[in-house]
């Protein structure tokens, strides 16, 4: 049986008697201490390795969400794409989560937010494409990184892209002003003078020019309008959003694809044939140089039906001599009759039913920059309506009772995007 032993005082001496000790003077005895039960000493470790083992649990299941969260499939082909693809968990410490508050404007085929990429500190503008299938995911990823090549001054410089499981990520470099229809259509932004608009025309006309003829391959753009054209901070309009674009060598004819765009900007022949081509990009052009000119979409449906279209009510107009009346209200006549002139009767040219009968961009710029003349009588012997029956059937057919951006077809968003016909 264990037993303990104290010494409560001492007195010592080494010459004769030691000192007697106060009895009442020494401390008591300490109190005993319980021996431990060995069941409950046992019953304590056990929940102790049982509180640690539960941590590291919960700490392993939270790394393995966070991992899911920022998880990315990188397969073997994207090597040779790597400098042009950012991390998913870079973008999303960017935007700060794909917040709201960071959010520029939601289109057809994803949202736009601001960011401001953490190493670098540079602010860019990410784009997330939702799309749910896989087929032709390493082309649409090989003409990113191709388009990530363009370099000209009105355009919108397209940094690289992300994927990660569902979606897509599309990287552009921020333009401070946004859009182009911000100032066009809503009381958001200060009204643009007619000097600010022409040299945003041109700029837009030259990008589309290099893109057809001047590069390496021929870019078709696909979704010209003013919601794709955003501007820097000297109010430069600079062509963006490539989601729709498709590249082909120059001599080779494109192949027929999905049709794609916006209803008001489609070419009346693309419902037919399908097949995207300079020509279609220019009909878009007219529609945006209209649109521009006049302050107005290309369909308005909140207006008197003789005006619903705007190249209907431009062309009738110009043909009682008053075309200079469907210029922008807002511009309160301050601006040059001249290039008003030009801009609205090019407009129409550029919207013309026969491809054969629209401009190239290129003879598009020298009629802006005044190097050519526009030719009067291929306006006057085009025909007596902008639209002749067949194509107004076709484009009537591709409109919905809602006009939004739509993919002709009755496909999804996501397939019309990553179909790519070669």
């Amino acid at each position: 049986m264990a037993s303990s032993h104290y010494i409560l005082g001492w007195s010592f001496s080494r010459y004769g008697q030691a000192q007697n000790l106060e009895l009442s003077q020494l401390p008591s005895l300490p109190k005993q201490r319980k021996p431990r039960n060995k069941q409950s000493l046992e019953i304590t470790i056990s929940l102790i390795v049982l509180a640690a083992a539960l941590v590291i649990m919960i700490g392993g299941f939270l790394y393995f969400i966070r991992r899911k969260k920022y998880e990315e499939i990188r397969e073997d082909w994207e090597q040779e794409y790597g400098p042009r693809r950012f991390s998913y968990k870079d973008l999303y410490k960017a935007t700060k989560g794909f917040k709201d508050k960071e959010l520029l404007g939601t289109g057809g085929f994803g949202k736009v937010y601001r960011g401001v990429l953490p190493s670098s500190k540079e602010a860019v503008a990410v784009k997330r494409v939702s799309h749910c299938s896989k087929q032709g995911m390493k082309e649409f990823v090989a003409e990113i990184a191709s388009m990530g090549r363009l370099r000209h001054r009105n355009l919108v410089k397209l940094l690289g892209y992300s994927r990660r499981r569902g979606e897509l990520l599309l990287v552009y470099e921020y333009m401070p002003n946004e859009s182009l229809d911000k100032f066009l259509f809503t009381n958001e932004k200060p009204n643009l003078n007619w000097a600010q608009r022409y040299r945003i025309l041109k700029g837009v006309a030259s990008a589309l020019m290099y893109l057809h003829e001047e590069w390496e391959q021929v870019v078709l753009h696909r979704d010209v309008k003013a919601s794709n054209v955003l501007l820097d901070a000297d109010m430069n309009g600079q062509l963006g959003d490539f989601g729709l674009a498709r590249l082909y060598d120059h001599g080779e004819n494109p192949q027929t694809t999905h049709v794609v765009g916006t209803v008001g900007y489609l070419a009346p022949e693309l419902t037919r044939t399908g097949k995207a081509t300079t020509s279609t990009d220019v009909f878009g052009f007219g529609a945006f140089l209209l649109e521009v000119a006049c302050g107005r979409r290309p369909i308005e449906t909140q207006t008197l039906p003789e005006e619903m279209m705007l190249v209907d009510w431009v062309f009738e107009s110009w043909k009682q001599g008053a075309i200079l009346e469907t210029s922008d209200p807002r511009l309160g006549g301050d601006y040059s009759a001249d290039e008003m002139e030009l801009v609205l009767k090019l407009g129409l040219l550029c919207s013309h039913t026969n491809p054969a009968s629209r401009p190239s961009m290129r003879q598009v710029v020298q009629y802006l920059d005044g190097v050519t003349l526009l030719p009067e009588t291929l306006l006057d012997g085009a025909t007596t309506d902008l639209l002749d029956d067949e194509a107004c059937d076709d484009f009537v057919l591709s409109v919905p009772s809602s006009f939004e951006k739509i993919s002709v077809h009755s496909l999804s968003s996501s397939e019309s995007i990553l179909s790519r016909a070669h």
